[in-house]
């Protein structure tokens, strides 16, 4: 097949307090026309960097500093500014990691699709907003006419990555580089964004370049996997020969801690850091949390009769009914039991989690931890309570959750002095470094900021800062989701031996069902606020009774083997 994409010997360098740093080294890399090539690797692996490179969106420390790139015969590296402003977009387009920080957020969306085919010349004022709407009617966007007026805010993350991709190929560009696209959604969304980007590429004819720490996307998805570690490619191959069949140790190292059906948690850690299995948690019979007709509503927007009275709307209408986010659920969590809370987005988990957690309130139902009414607490008193102690919680984004201006071991003394646990700095600094010992995560850290550490150092700051207080329960509310396959596989497994060593329980929230059969004793499936199934882990997962729950495990995408 013809080369669309020819990248040889490419090098990147960027300039540094430290020096010069080469983030790629001498990649070569080559897109035939209509193929799909995945790239792949862990974080800092040049990934993302190559792309850039292709497209000349390098920030201004960054340079290619060698090699050459060539696009259906014309050198981009030498090309001039204004040539790459027409080559963007129209013939190379790009699907960003975050959908919402990719779209001007004070800017309708039909109108910023608008934008990019004026700025190629493929509309004009007549027929502008007419394709703009045909765009959002192929990637499948609901009332199309309704979204074009919409803003990003107004909208699901899941729609958002929609219209990023209605940007991205609205010109019909030849090649499209899909940057970490999935990256937050859940599977059955990550599916259904991944199934358009391939119908449409393909209806186009179209190359596709997919980036992505995935290997369940790259398998289902990618006609050849190039695989990047430290800024180098160090295989590269059809797709079914790299899965099949893995030559180099590094891609054996990502395909051992890729979570698959038959998979363990020391299975997911290479032979030579895998140490034995700690034996089970004890799981007594003694209900630690229990849960009952948990109900949360939000009110919609309605004129009631007297608004409608007082703005001379006519007659007179009722108010709209509120919407039910969590809809009268019930379940218990023993001591030293894992419960998995799974659904797509939207589904109620995340609301659940926090009324459990006591940072929302419930509209009903109750909520007792170890025989306490803690569901009586309002949210806002509940920081004062002593029952906070009790309760913890790890959040998604590892970065996100740490306060920049605090130091790792501040950020682990932060609830030790909140809570007046400990008396003088030297008993919280020394607690703060057994913490550290107990998540291994090296001392010599502790006086670093959030951005000198790597994102699975992050995760064991807020892991440490989590059970710092010796919580009965600790709410993981997506831990590992932000992190690559290999870190993944380590914090999963600090997890559970945390779990075995100081007998807390969990409630784990994911949209990751592999993920949540290797570490929950049950798993409770939630959909539309209401719960549709639970069990334990291997009935749910093995052999579902609900449809919903088939439909689910369906769309996880992994490699084979």
């Amino acid at each position: 097949m013809t080369a669309l994409l020819d990248v040889k010997a490419l090098t990147v360098e960027f300039a540094t307090r430290r020096g010069t740093v080469q983030a790629v080294k001498t990649v070569d890399l080559e897109v035939a026309k209509g193929e799909t090539v995945g790239i792949v690797g862990e974080s800092g692996s040049g990934k993302s960097v190559t792309s850039y490179a292709v497209m000349r969106i390098l920030d201004r420390a960054g340079r290619i500093a060698g090699g050459s790139v060539a696009f259906s015969g014309l050198d981009l590296k030498g090309a001039t500014e204004a040539q790459m402003t027409d080559i963007r977009g129209r013939e190379i387009s790009m699907i960003f990691q975050n959908p919402r920080m990719a779209l001007n957020p004070i800017r309708k969306v039909g109108r910023q699709i608008e934008d990019v085919l004026r700025r190629h010349a493929q509309a004009g004022s007549m027929d502008a907003r007419a394709k703009a709407i045909e765009m959002l009617e192929q990637v499948k966007i609901a009332r199309p006419e309704e979204r074009y007026h919409a803003y990003p805010f107004e909208l699901s993350g899941g729609m958002c990555q929609r219209i990023v991709i209605a940007l991205a190929l609205a010109c019909r560009p030849q090649l499209l580089i899909a940057d970490e696209p999935t990256t937050g959604l859940d599977v059955t969304t990550q599916k259904a964004v991944m199934d358009l980007v391939t119908e449409l590429t393909r209806a186009r004819g179209m190359s596709t370049i997919l980036i992505t720490h995935d290997l369940g996307l790259a398998a289902a998805y990618c006609d050849k996997v190039v695989v990047m570690k430290k800024g180098e490619v160090v295989e590269t191959a059809a797709a079914r020969d790299v899965f099949a069949a893995p030559k180099h140790d590094y891609t054996q190292k990502l395909m051992c801690a890729t979570p698959r059906p038959g998979s363990t948690l020391r299975g997911l850690l290479p032979a030579e850091v895998a140490a034995a299995p700690n034996p089970p948690a004890a799981v007594s019979g003694e209900v630690l949390l229990k849960v009952q007709n948990l109900v949360k509503e939000y009110p919609r927007q309605g004129v009631t009769k007297s608004g409608a009275q007082m703005f001379g709307r006519g007659a007179a209408q009722e108010p709209e009914k509120p919407f039910r986010a969590v809809d009268g659920i019930s379940f218990e969590i023993r001591r030293g039991e894992s419960l998995g809370l799974v659904g797509e987005s939207g589904c109620g988990k995340s609301t659940t989690s926090m009324m459990v957690m006591r940072l929302l309130d419930p509209t009903s139902g109750n909520i007792t931890l170890g025989g306490d009414d803690i569901g009586a607490i309002q949210a806002k008193s509940f920081a004062s309570s002593p029952h906070r102690r009790r309760i913890q919680m790890v959040f998604q984004d590892p970065t996100d959750s740490l306060n920049p201006r605090f130091t790792a071991s501040r950020a682990i003394a932060d609830p030790l002095m909140r809570m007046g646990a400990l008396k003088g700095a030297g008993a919280v600094r020394a607690r703060c470094e057994q913490l550290a010992n107990l998540v291994g995560l090296p001392l010599d850290l502790l006086d670093r900021f959030p951005h000198q550490m790597s994102g699975g150092q992050k995760a064991r700051v807020g892991i440490a800062r989590a059970i710092a207080l010796d919580p009965e329960l600790v709410i993981l509310d997506e831990p590992t989701a932000a992190l690559d396959v290999s870190v993944q596989a380590v914090v999963l497994n600090l997890l559970d031996d945390l779990k075995a060593k100081l007998g807390m329980s969990y409630l784990f929230v994911s949209h990751d069902l592999h993920v949540v059969r290797l570490l929950c004793d049950r798993v409770i499936v939630m959909r539309q606020g209401a719960i549709v199934e639970q069990g334990s882990s291997q009935d749910v997962l093995e052999a579902p009774k609900a449809d919903y729950t088939r439909e689910l495990i369906s769309a996880i995408p992994h490699p084979p083997g």
